[in-house]
Order: C-alpha cells, then structure tokens, then sequence
C-alpha cells in the first residue's frame, strides 16, 4: 500500500450502500483502488451504473489514483430486465420527501433562497435537510456557516452536518478542499448527487434540494431516482431568467413532479438613503408569466442588502426578525401549506 494513502477501510466507508452490499474484495496497491462485485441478478446497464457510482464514490478519496472494478456473477441477468434498470430501488416511502428549487438559469439567487426556506421552515417546526446538489458550484456551505467542516461516512454513507440554525446540510464544499474545482463528466456527476440524497438523514422528512441552474444530468438523476414530492422554482423578473425558468418547468412536468409554484425573487430595491422603490430587474414578470403558464405564483423577495451580506457570513436572514425574513417565512408557510395538502 502507498504510504499516505487512505486504508482499505476507509475505502469501504465511502461506497455506496448497493455496491457495499455487492463487496467481495477491496484492496489498495500503489494507489489504484481494485474491487470485486458481485453482479448476479444485474443487467447491463445496471452493472455500468453500479462502476460509475463506485468509481464516483472512490476517485475523489486522498491517495487514490485510479479505480478499477470487477464484476462477478454466477449467471447472467435475466433477459426480461429492463434495459433502463436503476441501480438502486427508489428510497422507501418512509424516507423523507424531497422539494427541488430549481431554475432555468444561474444568477437568479436559487441558493439563497433554498437555505432561507429551509431554515423558515425548520422555524416552523418541520425537520428540515438541504442538500447543495450544485456539484460545480456549491455555496450551501457558506449560506449556512459550515465551510470549516468536513463531512464524514458511517456505514457507508456520508453524515450530514449540523448547522447552527437547526438544519443539517451535505455540500461537495463539504467534501472538496476550499476553491478546488468538480471538473467531472456526468456518471461522476450523478454518483455525487446519489451519495448526498442517500446520507443519513435520520430524522429528516423533508430535503430541500438546492438544484444546479439548467436541464441536466443532476436534474435527469434526481427525476429518474428520487421523485420529489413538488418543485419550486426561482426566477427575477427579467425575460430572460423567465424564459430558462418556463424550460425549468417544462422539465419538471414532462418528469411527473408537480410544481409548487414560481417565486420572483430580487424584486424591487428601496434604496437606503431616500427609500424610493425602484425595479433593476424588471416587475412582475414572473407572476405573469405564472398565470401564462397556469402555475401557482408564490411571492416576491426583494433585493436588499442585508440578504446578500447575512448570507456572505453564514448567517441567514430567515434565522432573523427582519422584513426581509418575514418575505421568506411567508414564502415557507405557503410551501408547507402545499405538501401538507400534497400529502
């Protein structure tokens, strides 16, 4: 075994629970990772989604250079298996719900708003998990004060983190050095977003997913594996953000996920010296565009200063009394309103 690489053990820890439940044998040599599954009973595109989530899981681990995977099997899967099968079942129903914030486009303030509603809601006295599923980008950490620590497994799977303000949270920040950046393909990707929503978040029934901008791979893993319960989705009030936010949508419907409804966010500024309103964004466009669309049109949050500061420093205006925390509070009881009705 390379000096300084992690043990065998440490390995296992982080792999994922199907392919820990498959392992015959892991070892270390010089850097290169070797396992053996056991692939009985899998179809094809089963056992290559099982090495994409393994190598996902094991590549980004200190000391590992490469990773190899072999899959033994008495017979071969049975030629009725969808081609299509998932690696995993679907979490159980008993596990917690998920809402996808989602957009059509970055800039927009999705992830601010996913940390406040999550922590208005915590307020609320739902138990509340955010996971970070902005791979490339991830700022969960920060909204939410935690980028000092780091997330570790158990069994298998990652421990979220506790914040201070009563939600945990699970981030690629937690688990990459400070400004490295996620240069990886989609199979990498979707094994990411995997590990996180499979943490153990016990106690949690609600995850507020905080999605990457667009229509891609973590949205198309998130609609295949883990059907959210309802979408929310972000725009400000510009035509542009409203038509990557109508494509937004679009996915959500064509993938069975109902939307919870439109929030237009950074609408209206009032400026701090003569408190005139103005709109550098535009108004009411994304409530416009709700009604064209026949969704339901959740609120506005404004853009002010003291959102951007407080989440600049990890603490949340929604853990606060403020007008600005209010707009997110009432944004959290419409939201909590719709699953109570959904469930």
């Amino acid at each position: 075994m390379t000096s300084g690489a992690g043990t065998s053990d440490e390995l296992k820890a982080l792999l994922p629970i199907e392919a820990a439940d498959r392992l015959q044998s892991l070892r270390l040599v010089e850097g290169r990772a070797i396992l053996v599954l056991d692939a009985s009973g899998l179809a094809p595109a089963a056992r290559d989604g099982l090495e994409a989530a393994v190598k996902a899981a094991l590549e980004p681990a200190p000391g590992v250079s490469e990773v190899r995977v072999a899959m033994m099997a008495d017979k071969a899967a049975p030629a009725a298996a969808p081609a299509a099968a998932p690696v995993a079942a679907a979490p159980a129903p008993a596990g917690p719900r998920i809402l996808a914030v989602g957009s059509g486009k970055g800039g927009v303030g999705k992830s601010t708003l996913a940390a406040n509603l999550a922590i208005a809601l915590a307020r609320m006295g739902r138990k509340v998990g955010l996971v970070d599923a902005d791979i490339y980008g991830p700022s969960q950490a920060r909204l939410l004060g935690t980028e000092d620590k780091r997330a570790v497994a158990h069994e298998g799977r990652l421990v979220p983190l506790q914040s201070a303000w009563g939600v945990p949270v699970l981030s690629m920040a937690h688990l990459s050095k400070a400004g490295q950046a996620i240069a990886w393909r989609g199979p990498k990707i979707s094994g990411a977003l995997v590990q996180l929503l499979e943490a153990h978040w016990d106690g949690a029934e609600l995850l507020v997913v905080d999605l990457p901008p667009g229509t891609g791979d973590i949205q198309l893993t998130m609609l295949q594996r883990f059907r959210p319960a309802g979408a929310v989705i972000v725009s400000t009030p510009q035509d542009l953000a409203l038509m990557d936010a109508a494509r937004a949508l679009d996915m959500f419907a064509k993938g069975g996920v109902p939307v919870v409804g439109v929030v237009e966010n950074m609408a209206g500024y009032a400026c701090p010296h003569c408190g005139e309103v103005s709109d550098p964004f535009g108004s009411g466009g994304a409530e416009a565009a709700a009604k064209e669309m026949d969704v339901p049109f959740l609120g506005r949050i404004p853009l002010h200063i003291t959102i951007r500061r407080e989440g600049d420093a990890g603490t949340p205006t929604a853990a606060g009394d403020s007008p600005q925390a209010e707009a997110f509070t009432t944004l959290a009881r419409q939201v909590a309103g719709w699953l109570d009705e959904a469930a």
